[in-house]
């Protein structure tokens, strides 16, 4: 059994908020889907992206516990990677523009193709893997118990947070869409808010120790 304490877990539940709200493939991918095709589509293209970071999730838990607890090279190599990764977000985030987002045209797809389309922009995304490598050990601790477990854990809060947020762009997607179109300012501070917690992310990686 491991007891994470209600500090962490409330910590690591309002980083993945801010994470999933902040601008990135997925979530303008689940906007604009909603936008042109409507509320269901967007949630079933949630649903297909949740469902791939059960995979991310599996493949980070099992592999970094190994790492945790074998090699402490590993560890170090990891973390500067993890650390580099996410400044790269950062400083990607802080030069970002606005995007073009198009109009609704009232046009439907199938359900089974868009969750289909979502498991495969996830899983063959080798930045999400990257990302939780670099995000998820940040919050686990081994003196408390399992770091797979621990990992997993965490993997499953990401998930429900990334679901609700989704779900809730799914849902507004009609006055959100039409709001961010109009507004580059608000796509801006968006993406500097993304940018500023990378960069928080990515210098308290490199302060973990093993």
């Amino acid at each position: 059994m491991i007891d994470i304490p209600l500090q962490t877990l409330s910590l690591f539940l309002a980083a993945s908020v801010a994470l999933a709200l902040a601008p990135g493939p997925d979530n303008i991918f689940v906007l604009t889907q909603s936008a042109l095709y409507g509320r269901s589509s967007g949630i079933m293209v949630t649903l297909g992206l949740c469902t791939g970071l059960l995979v991310h999730t599996t493949a980070v838990a099992v592999g970094v516990a190994v790492l945790f607890q074998t090699s402490a090279i590993a560890f170090n190599i990891l973390k500067l990677l993890g650390a580099g990764y996410l400044l790269y977000l950062a400083w990607q985030a802080f030069l970002a523009g606005t995007a073009d987002l198009p109009a609704r045209d009232g046009k439907g797809r199938k359900f089974g193709k868009l969750y289909l389309r979502g498991i495969v922009m996830n899983v063959t995304n080798p930045k999400v893997a990257i990302f939780f490598l670099a995000f998820l050990p940040q919050f686990a601790d081994p003196s408390i118990g399992s770091m797979t477990v621990q990992l997993l854990v965490f993997g499953g809060l990401f998930i429900v947070a990334a679901f609700v947020v989704f779900g809730a762009i799914s849902w507004g997607a009609g006055s959100l869409g039409e709001w961010l179109q109009k507004s580059g300012r608000a796509q801006r501070i968006m993406n500097r808010v993304a940018g500023t917690v990378f960069v928080g992310l990515a210098v308290k990686l490199v302060l973990t120790e093993r």
